[in-house]
């Protein structure tokens, strides 16, 4: 396998909604530049880059693949990532990796609610994005109306470098605006297209194009402008550069046309890339944590001569060859067998068989230089977001923050050979999902796992299966709740045994009183003259705290109140630690006798992002949930709402919206705050706590 320098790598990720044709496109590529022997397809299981067992099962992308192109002396690295509202923070995860984004836009649909969000992932970032529309070749394809689409949504630096020619079943070509040629291809043939002039039916629209393009080329430049102004056009030898300049810094988006699975415009967007998408050596050095003892961020630029440094972008957990971690050379250059150390984790590696990545199969290779990037086999402790390096030259890369998962279940294994091996199957594809989370909830006792949305959980629960042999059930997940008080209480708590010899002798006043939400607990002691010896008083608070974690209500824990400890009394030989505990224990019950008791449930703060069509059902809905609107906003074609809901009504909520949207909603939620719940539900919750700890409801006095 041939070596490449930097200013001869492109690292481009496909970005874009689900069913945008990113597979598809990456696939002509490969087929396009030699790279594969047939064209690659997603219904077939054929696709390069979807080589997962699950993702050809549910023809989708549900993490990133990456492959490789050789075109015109360049090496093309590609990472396809999903689409879906599920694994979307994959596209976010893979930024770091690469110098541009492609954004992938279907041919009917325009831009869709997913296409937004990358956008936003990669505006963050000040990724240089050029735009593919794809799927040319389907029935309702419209150029036109996905050039408004683009428009409306981000705004009007949206260029077309192409036109198409022909649409639907018809389309046999593609216009370049920048030479204005035509080039003509036969559907579904080997992606190389003839060169030719542009069919007179289009000429007037492609100048049309062009003009445009050349004036928003010279809005930027001084010298191109006065040259506009003079000859009325700029000629190529001066456009490509200005071209390339204004795409790289964000001032121009071109858009292309192409069609993945008819092969059409391959061969132009490989073109397109290697001419105008900036190489690794022209980027910015980039800009490490603190390592250094001066307090300076280092900072280290993405070439050869520096010491060496790479960056995790990915872990795939292999059951066969085990962990394997793909990394970009953010410096220097990473021979094989190069012992580096993990500025991360501060441990000792060795990179034995570096490799590329050409879908599943590995491509061996003895070096890699800045900017490229490869995959090394059984790191010991290395995972994503780390950084690896030179040990004489520590610098740690930034990793990529994701939010929280939306949706969690409680997740127990069907029998007790799943239980042994429940926890290696999760932790081994946490290594490889960075948005997945498993944990044993304290409160209820339950094991719990988190993800984006269920969809996300059924694809770990399916692979647990295939590749540990575990198998699970899932549930809903209990509610954390609590409990409070809202009014005040002052109360004794004596506690007084005797059994012949050392008897047991506590006791204490106490006053209780609510504190503000969030404030969980606070203990003060009041006690003056001795009244009770200070030894004893943590005894006093340990018996208050045991007595609120178990709770009064229904059993949940007992938060935002305050005790306190004013008088009580002593014996000089039968009170102990244990007497003013329980002494506590009693006082705590007494009290909440008193002080009105309720239950708290958590409220998420829900964003919800739906076409506008559906904003008004999706409502009405959250109405239904409790849900309290906190505000609005649109943003191209699509209404974001604002909510805050209490969790109980938000368990099945992302297969509820799925249904009510078509799947085009999608949602993210996060903890908030606590509030009272409502008392014609409260009865219930409390019977049925009780019904499952075992315990008869008491009837109140």
């Amino acid at each position: 396998m041939k070596v490449y320098e930097s200013p001869n790598l492109r690292n481009v990720v496909l970005v874009g909604h689900g069913k945008a044709g990113k597979t598809s496109l990456v696939a002509a590529m490969l087929y396009t530049a030699g790279a594969t022997q047939r064209l690659g397809r997603v219904d077939e299981g054929s696709a390069a880059t979807d080589f997962d067992d699950e993702e050809i099962a549910r023809q989708m992308s549900i993490s990133t693949g990456v492959a490789f192109a050789e075109w015109n002396k360049t090496k093309i690295n590609l990472l396809d990532t999903p689409g879906f509202n599920m694994f979307v923070h994959e596209a976010k995860m893979m930024l770091p990796a690469v110098e541009a984004a492609l954004v992938v836009v279907d041919g009917v649909s325009g831009v869709e609610v997913v296409t937004e969000r990358v956008w936003g992932y990669c505006a963050e970032a000040n990724m240089p994005r050029m735009i593919v529309v794809s799927r040319m070749d389907r029935e309702r394809a419209d150029a036109n109306r996905v050039l408004e689409s683009l428009s409306k949504s981000f705004g009007r630096q949206i260029m077309p470098l192409q036109f198409p020619v022909g649409s639907e079943k018809n389309l046999s070509g593609i216009i370049d605006l920048v030479r204005m040629k035509a080039r003509t291809y036969e559907l579904g043939g080997s992606g190389k297209g003839k060169e030719g002039e542009i069919p007179t039916a289009l000429k007037d629209t492609a100048r049309e194009w062009h003009e445009k393009l050349v004036e928003l080329v010279a809005e930027g430049n001084d010298t191109l402008m006065e040259e506009f102004f003079d000859k009325g056009t700029i000629p190529e030898e001066h456009l490509v550069p200005a071209l390339h300049d204004a795409i790289r810094e964000d001032r121009i988006f071109p858009v292309l046309f192409a069609s993945g699975l008819g092969n059409i415009g391959a061969d132009e967007l490989m073109d397109f890339v290697v001419d105008y998408l900036p190489a690794p050596s022209e980027r910015a050095p980039s800009r490490g944590q603190v390592t250094t003892g001066n307090g300076e961020p280092p900072t280290r630029k993405m070439g050869d001569t520096e010491p060496a440094s790479l960056f995790v972008f990915k872990t795939v957990s292999d059951p066969f060859a085990g962990r394997i971690s793909y990394f970009k050379v953010m410096s220097g250059v990473m021979r094989n067998d190069a012992s580096m150390q993990n500025f991360t984790r501060n441990t000792q590696e060795k990179l034995a068989h570096i490799s590329l990545m050409q879908g599943k199969t590995a491509v061996a290779v003895n070096e890699l230089h800045a900017g490229d990037i490869g995959a090394v086999a059984k790191l010991k402790d290395t995972l994503t977001g780390d950084t690896l390096g030179d040990k004489t030259a520590p610098i740690q890369y930034a990793a990529v923050k994701l939010p929280e998962p939306a949706i969690t279940f409680a997740i127990e294994p069907k029998s007790r050979a799943d239980e042994d091996k429940l926890g290696i199957g999760i932790h081994k594809l946490m290594e490889e999902d960075a948005m997945l989370r498993f944990f044993r909830d304290p409160q209820t006792k339950e094991f719990l796992i988190a993800g984006t949305g269920q969809q996300h959980i059924e694809v770990v629960v399916a692979k647990m299966k295939k590749r540990y042999h575990t198998e699970v059930n899932l549930k809903a997940p209990k509610v954390p709740y609590r409990e409070t008080i809202r009014g005040k209480a002052d109360v004794q708590g004596r506690h007084k045994k005797q059994t012949g010899g050392h008897g047991q002798f506590g006791d204490c006043k106490i006053k209780m009183e609510p504190l503000p939400r969030g404030a969980d607990f606070e203990f003060v002691n009041d006690i003056f003259g001795g009244a009770i010896p200070r030894n004893f008083i943590p005894a006093v608070e340990k018996g208050i705290k045991d007595a609120a974690a178990r709770g009064y209500l229904a059993g949940y824990p007992v938060v935002d109140f305050k005790v306190v400890l004013y008088d009580g009394s002593y014996h000089e030989v039968d009170s102990n630690d244990l007497s003013f505990q329980l002494a506590g224990r009693i006082a705590f019950k007494k009290a909440m006798e008193q002080a009105k008791p309720t239950l708290l449930e958590p409220i998420m703060a829900v964003e919800i992002n739906v076409p506008d069509e559906f904003a008004g059902s999706i409502m009405g809905d959250l109405n239904g949930r409790r849900g309290r609107i906190q505000g609005m906003d649109n943003r191209g074609g699509n209404t974001i709402i604002k909510a805050e809901v209490p969790m109980s009504e938000m368990l099945t909520y992302g297969a509820d919206l799925t249904s009510m949207t078509q799947g085009r909603g999608s949602f993210n939620m996060e903890m908030h705050h606590y509030d009272i719940v409502p008392q014609a539900l409260q009865e219930k919750i409390i019977v049925k706590a009780k019904q499952e700890r075992g315990e008869q409801p008491v009837e109140e006095e």
